[in-house]
C-alpha cells in the first residue's frame, strides 16, 4: 500500500469512527425512543496477505457470510447466510452454478501430517448442504454434500457422486462417481439410481434461482423491503385501536 493509499485508509478510518460515535450521540439523544440497531463491522469480502476474492458480478453472497483471501467464486454462485471462506494459507475455488449453503465452513491446508498441501477445488453445479465442513479438499462437478457432512484433506468426491447428511469422511478418501458414501467413518452405502443423479443437477438449479431472487430483495433499501412495511402496517393499526 502505497503513501496515498495509506492515505486515503486513514480518511476512510476516521470517517468510519465518527460515524460511529454519531450514532452513539443520537441513541441517547433519542432516550426510551431508541430502537437499537447496531452497526457492524463485519466485512463480506476481505483480503488477507494481499490475496483478493474474485467474485463473479452475477454471483450471490449473502451479507452474513465471509470471504477471505484467495478465493475464487463463479458465474452464477451462492454464497449463503452465515458461510465462512477462508482462503488464507491457500486457495480456494468454486465454479459456475455451485451454492454453498448457510453456515458452511471452506478452509485449505497449508501443510499436515503426511506434509501435504491442499487447496480445495469445487466444481460446477455443485450442491453443499447447511453446516458442511469442507477442509482442502477436491468436490467434482454436480457432486452433492449433504448437511453436516464433513470432508477433510485430501478427499476427492467424484462427479455424480453424493455424501450423506452427517457423514465424516476420511483424510485421501475417493468417493467414485454414482456411488453415495454415508457413516462416521463415511463408508460406501449403495449406487446412486438416475433419478438421484438427476436431482443432483436439478438442485444446483433451484438454488441458482432462488439465490436471485435473495440477491434482489438485499440490493433493496431497508424502506423498500416487505419486513419493514409490514412493521409500519401494525403501527398503524394499534394507533387507530388506540384512537
Amino acid at each position: 500500500m502505497g503513501t496515498l493509499g495509506r492515505a486515503a485508509y486513514t480518511v476512510g478510518f476516521w470517517i468510519r469512527e465518527t460515524g460511529q460515535a454519531m450514532d452513539r450521540l443520537g441513541s441517547r439523544l433519542q432516550g426510551n425512543n431508541l430502537f437499537k440497531q447496531q452497526l457492524s463491522r463485519h466485512r463480506t469480502l476481505m483480503n488477507v496477505f494481499d490475496k483478493a476474492p474474485v467474485v463473479a458480478k452475477d454471483a450471490f453472497v449473502a451479507p452474513s457470510a465471509s470471504i477471505t483471501g484467495d478465493i475464487h467464486v463463479g458465474s452464477g454462485s451462492s454464497i449463503w447466510y452465515g458461510c465462512v471462506l477462508r482462503g488464507d494459507v491457500n486457495s480456494i475455488s468454486i465454479g459456475s452454478g455451485t451454492n454453498i449453503q448457510d453456515h458452511s465452513l471452506v478452509h485449505v491446508a497449508k501443510s499436515n501430517l503426511p506434509g501435504k498441501v491442499h487447496p480445495t477445488v469445487i466444481g460446477d453445479n455443485v450442491t453443499v448442504g447447511h453446516s458442511a465442513i469442507l477442509h482442502g479438499c477436491v468436490v467434482e462437478d454436480e457432486a452433492f454434500v449433504g448437511m453436516k457432512a464433513t470432508l477433510l484433506d485430501g478427499v476427492v468426491v467424484e462427479k455424480h457422486a453424493m455424501v450423506a447428511a452427517g457423514a465424516l469422511v476420511r483424510q485421501d478418501t475417493r468417493i467414485p462417481s454414482g456411488e453415495v458414501w454415508a457413516g462416521n467413518p463415511a463408508k460406501f452405502l449403495r449406487k446412486l439410481t438416475d433419478k438421484e443423479i438427476a436431482f443432483i443437477a436439478e438442485s444446483a438449479a433451484n438454488y441458482k434461482s432462488l439465490a436471485q431472487v435473495h440477491a434482489t430483495q438485499n440490493a433493496k433499501p431497508l424502506d423498500d423491503t416487505d419486513f419493514l412495511k409490514v412493521i409500519q402496517k401494525k403501527a398503524n393499526e394499534s394507533k387507530t385501536l388506540i384512537q
